[in-house]
């Protein structure tokens, strides 16, 4: 399919710049799948749509201030922006500089020394930090924001979920932003039971494909986990008969792949693409089981044709044109009805991206 067949119109001023106060006042999207009916309401009237024994599965992982700043020895400010920890020193980075090649040193501001050790693809390089960068967070870390919010963030925690537990996403899981804790607490009076799953998300967010065949396009590998006690919640409520609904893009991507084996998880992702996903060889096979606990890397790229195997429902923001999001919400929801129900809600003035509304597809 072609990466062009996910490309669709947004003005620029539908682009969210600032997160709503409170939370939960945020609009809502409800799209129905078996009748294609499009509803519209406000974000913490969403109870109304869920029902006792369904389980909200929410990403706990927490925004790192990974943006840094730095300077050359010949004074050129360099900027990093850390995806991925390999070990104790090492990170791999998005770097924005010029001559920044193997063996280069970089002072960061109000940090430590580093090197340039590895050209990784781009403008993705492997630096080693003199001391671990972790303790100098505090005064040398920046929120990394996507590029498209030009507004600065008063408060660092508006990009944060209430939720937020793990540290180590380089973006936020945006679709949790909406939940207040009032809110959680009402939808569990209701009956719905909550579980956390992490997934540290990582580059391929900010990433459009650049590709014209979307099945060619390679998706970055991110770390993700799910524990005994949530994969125990799922299996009890599918059993049950309640719905898995989960809470973003990155919930979904972690739901799947514990759900499925190997083999299925390589057929997805494409024979003609290398995988590295130690989780997923970890699983036991029980059919009577929905997923078994799960943690390591995945490079799962979901797109239309793809079959569900946990997910019945899911809450997510509107994503951009081209991206291998919206072709994930797209094989769950059909791409041309994805498409018009995005265009429905331009007309309808709703708010996109990271800071944006939200949409419940049932």
């Amino acid at each position: 399919m072609k990466t062009s067949d996910f490309d669709y119109y947004l003005p620029e001023d539908c682009i969210a710049q600032t997160p709503l106060e409170p939370r939960d006042t945020s609009r809502l999207l409800v799209f129905k799948r078996s009748t294609v009916a499009l509803e519209h309401g406000i974000f913490n009237q969403i109870g109304k749509y869920l029902h006792p024994g369904d389980l909200l599965v929410l990403n706990q992982t927490r925004v790192i201030p990974a943006r840094l700043y730095a300077h050359k020895p010949t004074g050129g400010r360099v900027e990093l922006l850390l995806l991925r920890r390999r070990d104790e020193l090492t990170w791999e980075c998005l770097v924005g500089g010029k001559g920044l090649s193997v063996a280069s040193k970089i002072r960061v501001e109000k940090g430590p020394h580093a090197e340039i050790t590895e050209v990784l693809r781009g403008a993705e390089r492997l630096v080693r930090f003199a001391k671990p960068i972790e303790p100098y967070f505090p005064d040398a870390g920046h929120v990394p924001l996507p590029p498209y919010i030009h507004t600065p963030l008063q408060d660092p925690d508006r990009y944060q979920t209430v939720y937020a537990r793990t540290p180590g996403s380089a973006a936020a899981p945006t679709a949790g932003l909406h939940f207040t804790p009032r809110l959680l607490d009402e939808l569990q009076g209701q009956g719905v039971r909550l579980a956390y799953v992490t997934l540290h998300v990582g580059l391929d967010t900010f990433a459009p494909v650049t590709v014209e065949q979307a099945e060619q396009h390679t998706i970055h590998t991110e770390w993700c986990q799910l524990s005994p006690e949530t994969a125990e919640k799922i299996n009890e409520t599918r059993a049950a008969g309640g719905r898995v609904i989960a809470v973003g893009t990155t919930s979904v991507r972690t739901l799947e792949s514990a759900g499925q084996g190997e083999q299925a998880h390589q057929r997805t992702t494409h024979d003609s693409r290398k995988t590295n996903n130690d989780a997923l060889s970890q699983a036991v096979h029980n059919s009577s089981l929905v997923v078994h606990p799960y943690q390591g890397q995945t490079n799962l790229f979901i797109l239309p044709g793809y079959q569900f195997n946990v997910v019945d429902a899911m809450i997510t923001n509107f994503h951009l044109p081209r991206s291998t999001l919206l072709m994930l919400v797209s094989a769950f929801a059909g791409r041309t009805q994805v498409l018009g129900a995005y265009a429905a809600a331009v007309k309808e003035g709703y708010r996109f991206y990271s800071f944006g509304d939200a949409m419940l597809i049932l």
